[in-house]
């Protein structure tokens, strides 16, 4: 009887034992879940520490001269690739995509842009481009927006959707960063505002950041590319700002850097839409400005 006692008392005392233990993994694992979005915030927070630059931000930058803090007067490609910017940007941000390519596989620049989330971005122009497409109905391919948001269109009924002074509130965004300041210049006739560079290791950071995604880093492959690096190379050379970064290079170090600048835009926007985690709404862009 004793024995039997003993018996029992074991595997009751074994039976609280694994309870016990359960209870602890289950805990442990909740709080593993309850870390992750603490994890995340505490991520987005160091990158904040950071000066962070946009996309459309970075392009201008490039594009800007440094003292006399105004881009080339006859540019006029930038307005069209600042708004490809925009589209890119707020795709990288989870806020838009494409729609369903559909049984029988419309091509990108056929499909319709549409809006995945209407959260929003913290930056004005942004939002006021996902405003603009998300209240669109139906909706619009990607070319069609990036001609609305310039402003090129001859439908009068679609003037609305153009962004005002785009380049201008892009550079009071660098003041608010630090990197840029703001200037009276006099041309004879007018007086303009000007914003020469202040912060040059931001503007060197960029240009390095640029130069070595197609020297020493290079990898002949765009799905192994940090996607934000990427478009910045072809957003670059759709808006005409993508030399100014390789004119301090060397001549040899320039070919090579133009050579796979090349390597990339001879790419086939559709075929590479296709492959595993690429951006659908990257390659759209893409494909609207190297068709």
């Amino acid at each position: 009887m004793t024995s039997l006692t003993q018996r029992s008392s074991g595997l009751v005392q074994r039976r609280t034992e694994a309870s016990r233990n359960a209870a602890a993994d289950k805990e442990r694992g909740s709080e593993d879940e309850d870390n992750e979005p603490r994890q995340e915030a505490e991520d987005e927070k160091g990158d904040s520490k950071e000066t962070r630059l946009t996309l459309m931000e970075e392009v201008l930058l490039l594009g800007l001269k440094d003292r006399e803090g105004y881009t080339s007067f006859w540019n006029d490609c930038i307005s069209s690739g600042l708004r490809g910017c925009m589209v890119i940007e707020l795709a990288l941000r989870g806020r838009l995509q494409l729609e369903a390519c559909g049984m029988r596989r419309k091509s990108l620049l056929a499909r319709k842009v549409i809006c995945k989330s209407d959260a929003p971005t913290g930056d004005v122009l942004l939002d006021e481009a996902l405003k603009h497409i998300k209240e669109t109905q139906p909706p619009e391919t990607v070319q069609s927006w990036i001609e609305l948001l310039s402003g090129e269109t001859w439908n009068p009924l679609k003037l609305h959707y153009q962004l005002r002074n785009v380049r201008e509130r892009l550079a009071k965004n660098l003041v608010e960063k630090g990197v840029l300041t703001t200037e009276k210049q006099n041309f004879l006739l007018f007086d303009m505002t000007t914003h020469p560079l202040t912060n040059d290791t931001i503007k060197q950071r960029l240009v390095k950041k640029v130069q070595e995604s197609v020297l020493d880093k290079w990898v002949n492959d765009p799905g192994r590319f940090d996607k934000r690096v990427l478009a910045l190379i072809f957003l670059a050379h759709s808006s005409d700002v993508l030399e100014n970064a390789f004119a301090p290079l060397l001549d040899e170090q320039y070919d090579l850097a133009m050579k796979r600048v090349r390597l990339l835009l001879d790419l086939e926007p559709e075929a590479e839409s296709t492959k595993a985690s690429a951006n659908e709404l990257l390659w759209a862009v893409v494909a609207a400005f190297t068709k």
